[in-house]
């Protein structure tokens, strides 16, 4: 359990056999920041503690048979029922739809989230089912639980939030931002002007970049964004 004084403006219930692992990189940099000036809060309810047997056994084994051990329908019930104000309630799994900007856009017009952590093989369909789980995936691989892939959920939509970023143009042009029409991000340069590598190559700023025409610079922007989009991510054009 978190020792945050107060619920937040947007709010994190994460539901967890490991309660400990949280919020570990979230209290770090920008939303380490925002988490203390609690424009953003959180609390782990820990799975576990639902159990009711002497070993607090929270699996067991799938019904037809098969590898792996799946979590039970009335624990996680339990677990669920003690947050007072769930909000939108996701359950991090690999079968889930792939976040993207817009999910992460959406999920903080939510005051609330609950977000369920999965081991194991799995948790019982009926409770997904039952309380209306929105499944969400992060990438086409398998993580030994969903704590990793929350941590990553929750930071897409932290620094989305109102007073997370120093400058509120920057979340605007990044990678697919819907104002850039979806695209990868240009490149970006700084000083010094002219880089020479330990080896001797000199590399120097694009000189549009340097040439003082702002229509210039953002119509190159653009260009290179649509390059790169083209190369390395051509699914994007055709949505």
């Amino acid at each position: 359990m978190n020792t945050t004084p107060q619920i937040a403006p947007w709010h994190v219930n994460l539901m967890t056999l490991f309660p400990e692992m949280f919020p570990g990189p979230l209290g770090q940099s920008l939303s380490g920041r925002a988490l203390d000036k609690k424009i953003w809060s959180w609390n782990a309810v820990n799975i576990r503690d639902f159990a009711t047997d002497n070993h607090k056994t929270v699996d067991d084994t799938p019904f037809g048979g098969g590898a792996g051990m799946v979590m039970r329908a009335d624990i996680l019930e339990r677990a669920f029922l003690s947050i007072p104000n769930p909000g939108k309630r996701i359950y991090m799994s690999p079968r889930g739809r792939v976040l993207n900007q817009r999910m992460a856009e959406d999920f903080i017009t939510a005051p609330s989230l609950t977000i369920l952590c999965g081991r194991y093989e799995g948790v019982d369909q009926r409770f997904l089912d039952a309380y209306d789980f929105d499944e969400v995936s992060i990438g086409d691989y398998v993580l030994s639980g969903g704590e990793p892939a929350a941590m990553i959920l929750m930071d897409a939509c932290i620094r989305l939030l109102p007073g997370v970023m120093g400058n509120v143009d920057t979340a605007g042009e990044e990678s697919f931002a819907e104002s850039t029409g979806g695209l990868l991000e240009y490149p970006h340069y700084t000083r010094p002007a002219t880089w020479t590598t330990t080896d001797g190559r000199a590399l120097d700023v694009p000189d549009i970049l340097t040439s003082g025409n702002h229509g210039k610079v953002a119509q190159w922007r653009r260009d290179q964004a649509l390059a790169l989009t083209r190369e390395r991510r051509p699914d994007l054009l055709k949505k």
